[in-house]
């Protein structure tokens, strides 16, 4: 009898394992199909991402999911798989890191928050990982060492990112000080300059007390100043300018990815022609 129910355990389990392997293919098959979508998607220039096609999909499942006994469940696999497309679908647009940089308050850490949820990208914050290291707050960094000792660690760090990929990473509002700086970002990545009117800038930041900077000199006149001052460093270094004001994260995030899209494309294109010139040359020279 003992033996009889084992026999059943383990034809159960190899039938799991069957499922199993029919799981795996049609999930092989279902992000190769993602791989065609986006494909075309990037030819037609329709939005990469599609929040109301994944609502729509979700609402489908449960009308098919009716009074199974594991809806839930399923739903809860659903989530992942979806989560996944997603992930599938960064990777597929950018294999590089993405550098949001700007003055502080422009929006870098909410909008890199958005980012990382959309495109199941990592998420870094440039001061969050020196804070770390140090073991101190960027204002005790300043107060202590001052701001040359910072912006040392700032280019130390950039160093470093360039061992990983597809990462959004949210710099400090002077990462762009240094010349050098750009260099380290654009190795493996592109630049992302998001701005801000002043006085937008202001009622974000006006109630922090964590941006040494701006110290007794939270003012719109001080403000302004500091980012004439900063404005053609940030300019020069750009692939992609998004203005952050009067917008909402979703917005902000999709005109990110569709810049980054285009930007992506038109290099592309220059390059097959250069390709194309540097091949129709050697043919002349023969």
């Amino acid at each position: 009898m003992e033996e009889e129910k084992t026999n059943q355990l383990e034809e159960t389990r190899a039938k799991i394992r069957d499922v199993d392997t029919r799981l795996i293919d049609a999930l092989a098959d279902r992000m190769e199909l993602i791989q065609d979508i986006i494909a075309y998607k990037k030819e037609t220039g329709i939005p990469i991402l599609q929040p109301e096609q994944e609502a729509k999909q979700t609402r489908e499942l449960q009308e098919q999911l009716k009074d199974n006994p594991f809806e839930e469940e399923i739903l809860d696999v659903f989530k992942y798989i979806m989560k996944n497309s997603r992930r599938v679908q960064a990777k597929a647009l950018f294999d590089y890191n993405v550098f949001l940089i700007g003055f502080m308050g422009a929006g870098k850490s909410t909008i890199a928050k958005e980012l990382e949820r959309k495109l199941e990208m990592q998420r870094i914050e440039m001061d969050e990982l020196i804070e770390k290291k140090q073991g101190m707050t960027i204002a005790q960094i300043f107060s202590e060492y001052g701001e040359i000792y910072f912006r040392n660690l700032e280019s130390n760090c950039l160093i470093e990112l360039q061992k990983i990929k597809q990462a959004i990473v949210s710099c400090g509002g002077g990462v762009v000080l240094r010349p050098d700086n750009a260099e380290h970002m654009k190795k493996n990545g592109r630049i992302v300059l998001l701005t801000a009117e002043p006085m937008t800038i202001l009622d974000r930041v006006k109630g922090s007390d964590t941006r040494p900077i701006l110290n007794n000199h939270m003012n719109v006149d001080f403000i302004e100043d500091l980012m004439n001052q900063r404005r053609e460093k940030y300019l020069a270094v750009a692939d992609v300018i998004v203005s952050t004001d009067h917008k909402s994260t979703d917005e902000i995030c999709d005109e990110i990815i569709a810049k980054l899209i285009a930007y992506d494309r038109e290099h592309e294109k220059k390059d097959a022609e250069d390709k194309a010139e540097g091949a129709a040359e050697k043919a002349e020279d023969k």
